[in-house]
């Protein structure tokens, strides 16, 4: 029987779910900083056997931790010792920037959905760098062979005008490639007027072009550059995006973002309505996701990896994922509501499914 379910239901169901995500967050960290995240590891960590090639580095696990969780890169090793293959953090801009007013985090409980406007709320890329680079030093010296990987996912400062934007972006390359796994450019969030403009293809190839000149230039190295896009493209516009990143030989494309759309709730239209503007993440997103996978899939033909992330909730969710051609899969909201073993309980069920399984999306 499992008691994080009642846990929740009791201790963070009532709150203010940014509160909640403070308090849990602060206790994974104090469970790492007391040494007990180490003994953990014991029963978290990934077995051999699900290790993931994927843009030339190899993951401990193909289940990893999507950006937005750990925004400025304050438990990296403590979420690593839960289980995740990668821990993305971000989105970080050029700039600090204190968010959106609160409330700005929402929870659907009955859709096991979350609805946020934080606004990309950060430290700023100069001052998380450090913590970065700290970060993966002791993950290096703690996991000799294959350790946890680290993405860094950037976005535009919400002061910065939108024809400013990319030397915004190149400011977080900057800063931020040394120590990153890889770096992810975020132009799909709804919380920062206009980003979503940034997708169209035009405007998105000097964009990537540049970051990616500028994050090897300032690593000393090649840093596997991904793009992270909205559920709510059209069809030809994803196909764009597609062949977009085929023609620029990014390293991957990461599937999908939140939504705008409040289609098919089983919430009232009041509490809905009551949660006001911002991106919908979690269950409700799990078949549009699924359908940006399989059309990536078809336009890029297995020349790239596909990061697929929305809904993911279960082994069987991540295993519909490699299936359907992801190489990587990310989860965040269901971490709220599943609790901290959430990772090492997915890497279990999928090491127990044969290998060709597993692999099939590789």
């Amino acid at each position: 029987m499992r008691v994080y379910p009642t846990f929740f239901r009791l201790a963070f169901s009532w709150m203010d779910a940014e509160r909640a995500h403070r308090i849990g967050f602060k206790a994974i960290r104090l469970v790492h900083s007391c040494g007990a995240g180490r003994a953990l590891q014991k029963f978290t960590a990934p077995a051999a056997s699900l290790q993931t090639q994927a843009f030339g580095l190899t993951f401990p696990s193909p289940f990893g931790l999507a950006a937005g969780f750990d925004k400025e890169g304050h438990g990296i090793e403590a979420l690593a010792e839960l289980g995740f293959g990668h821990v993305e953090v971000g989105t970080i801009t050029g700039q600090a920037q204190p968010g959106n007013p609160a409330p700005r985090l929402f929870r659907l409980i009955e859709d096991r959905a979350v609805i946020n406007r934080m606004g990309f709320n950060n430290d700023g890329a100069a001052a998380v760098a450090p913590r970065l680079k700290s970060a993966r030093a002791a993950l290096q010296r703690r996991h000799p062979g294959v350790r946890p990987v680290i993405g860094v996912n950037i976005g535009k400062s919400k002061v910065v005008e939108l024809e400013d934007a990319a030397a915004d972006y190149l400011t977080s390359a900057r800063s931020l490639a040394p120590a990153a796994d890889y770096l992810v450019v975020n132009v799909s969030s709804p919380n920062t007027p206009g980003l979503r403009l940034l997708q169209d293809v035009q405007t998105l190839r000097p964009l990537l072009a540049a970051v990616g000149q500028e994050a090897d230039k300032a690593a000393g190295r090649h840093v596997p550059l991904l793009v992270k896009i909205a559920p709510d493209l059209s069809n030809e516009d994803i196909d764009d995006v597609a062949r977009l990143a085929l023609e620029l030989k990014l390293d991957g494309i990461i599937a999908t973002n939140t939504t705008i759309s409040r289609t098919g709730l089983a919430s009232g239209p009041d509490n809905v309505e009551a949660c006001g503007a911002g991106g919908l993440s979690g269950a409700p997103l799990k078949k549009r996701s699924l359908e940006v996978l399989a059309r990536l899939k078809a336009v890029t033909g297995g020349e790239l990896s596909l990061v697929s992330v929305g809904g993911v909730e279960s082994a069987q969710d991540v295993q519909e994922r490699l299936d359907a051609g992801a190489t990587l899969v990310q989860g965040y909201t269901a971490f709220l509501y599943e609790g901290p073993f959430w990772a090492a309980r997915i890497n279990r069920e999928l090491a127990k499914r044969p290998a060709a399984a597993r692999q099939d999306g590789q």
